[in-house]
């Protein structure tokens, strides 16, 4: 008598739906939050005109509110950086004018960097073992030197803003750069350029009286930028001193 051939348990097809779900839900929320924004025309509402407009209510609601104030802002920034919406800038302006420049500047590099880790964990839980599966030849090359020196490498990242913030937040995610050296590396990477802008905001008071904007290219003068570029330089000696020291082996 011939046996049965074994079929699939009626859990198994449930269970990788429930597995596929587990792994992708994060990341859909995530999109799905950035839709909304766009669709609901909430994005009109996000800039400088609108901080003029009601500055008088948002201080006034500073001043009475204290401590939730501060945790609204927070939450609010979070989300903007969790569903990697455009308003960093505006939204770390907002924060200085508000809060000053110290407290702003605590505020937004705290928010900012939960917000990144958020984007990076939906991310690697989603795409992390696609991507390795896939990756073959050169990406495979590019991830191991990166995970050499990733933390230097991300700070420099962080510290030279040449790329969009949610692209730095992904790619780590899909190289399996681990999570330590990710956040340590957004908390410190971020706090000059975020510094510089919470200071600009603290000014606006000034700037709306007289009906300007705010010089946003003040980050490019010599004085600001040269120190940045500094840090970036420092950033990227551990992975000059590895080269060396690797060349140096291989000459002995």
């Amino acid at each position: 008598m011939r046996g049965k051939s074994p079929r699939s348990s009626p859990s198994q097809p449930a269970s990788g739906r429930l597995e596929a779900l587990r792994r992708w839900l994060p990341l859909a929320v995530l999109l799905l939050g950035a839709v909304a924004f766009f669709v609901s025309g909430a994005y009109r509402y996000v800039n400088f005109e609108t901080l003029r407009e009601h500055r008088e209510a948002l201080l006034a609601w500073v001043k009475n509110t204290g401590v939730l104030a501060v945790l609204a802002f927070m939450l609010t920034y979070m989300a903007a950086v969790a569903f990697s919406l455009p308003l960093g800038t505006v939204m770390t302006l907002a924060a200085g004018f508000l809060f000053g420049t110290v407290a702003g500047t605590i505020y937004v590099v705290i928010a900012a960097t939960l917000g990144s880790i958020a984007v990076f964990l939906a991310a690697r839980t989603a795409l992390g073992h696609f991507f390795r599966k896939r990756a073959s030849g050169f990406l495979k090359r590019m991830e191991a030197g990166f995970h050499r020196n990733e933390f230097s490498y991300l700070l420099f990242l962080r510290f030279i803003p040449v790329f969009p913030f949610w692209l730095v937040n992904i790619v780590p995610a899909l190289l399996h750069v681990s999570l330590r050296n990710y956040v340590l590396a957004t908390f410190i990477g971020i706090i000059p350029g975020t510094a510089v802008f919470a200071a600009v905001g603290n000014g606006l008071g000034e700037v709306f009286d007289h009906g300007q904007t705010p010089n946003l290219s003040i980050i490019f003068t010599p004085a600001i930028l040269l120190p940045i570029l500094g840090l970036a330089v420092l950033a990227l000696l551990p992975v000059a001193y590895n080269y060396w020291r690797e060349r140096k082996g291989k000459r002995a």
